[in-house]
């Protein structure tokens, strides 16, 4: 779910205006998975244009005292939500912890980086929705580490099928500054894509698995 319709093309804007996300249709990326893909997305490149990470880290702050209510920490999703879910954490006055991918093999053997305790509120931040397979793992380690999350806020999300079934399957929340639909009507608007490119890059997202560019 996006926050609102306004945020979601006011974000994809300034996404694309810093490429942070990139679209080409005609000249296709190769993800890690093996999936052709004609749109690339790096977020973490919002943290090198400061009103830009300023306007993502108030939007998502802003919601989250919203429409969480009590809030005790904030958890980024390790390593691309590290940055700027600091940076909301700064924002509202909260701690700040980390999740990574799985626990250290060495030390402590943390897989949870920070300061939380049992039944304390949390808010997971992340940067990118794909899937949703990581972004539900962190969650998963916060759980069962008695953690209570209250919801996941996210930059931007591919709006894949399967990532709205994972998300409903493990009862998580989740809001994203925009998606896939509001970037290409943005893209649209201002010129930054064709009737045909836009075409390719739904039909794309309908079933990116076994897309090939035509």
């Amino acid at each position: 779910m996006i926050f609102d319709k306004e945020t979601a093309k006011q974000t994809a804007e300034v996404l694309l205006q810093i490429n942070a996300i990139k679209l080409q249709p005609n000249a296709p990326f190769t993800w890690a998975s093996g999936w052709k893909s004609p749109i690339y997305c790096d977020n973490r490149i919002v943290l090198s244009f400061p009103p830009i990470r300023n306007y993502i880290r108030e939007t998502m702050a802003k919601h989250i005292a919203s429409h969480y209510g009590k809030v005790d920490v904030i958890a980024g999703v390790a390593t691309g939500a590290i940055g700027i879910g600091m940076l909301v954490a700064e924002y509202l006055g909260l701690p700040f912890i980390y999740v990574r991918p799985e626990a250290k093999s060495h030390g402590r053997q943390n897989q949870i980086e920070g300061f939380v305790q049992s039944g304390q509120n949390v808010v997971v931040v992340e940067d990118l929705i794909s899937t949703g397979k990581s972004s539900l793992n962190a969650v998963k380690a916060l759980k069962e580490a008695n953690i209570n999350v209250k919801g996941m806020v996210a930059i931007f999300s591919y709006g894949f099928d399967i990532a709205a079934k994972n998300f409903e399957a493990a009862n998580v929340e989740l809001h994203t500054l925009s998606n896939y639909e509001n970037l290409l009507e943005q893209a649209m608007d201002t010129n930054y894509i064709n009737a045909k490119e836009q075409e390719v890059l739904a039909r794309w997202n309908a079933n990116p698995s076994e897309w090939n560019a035509i």
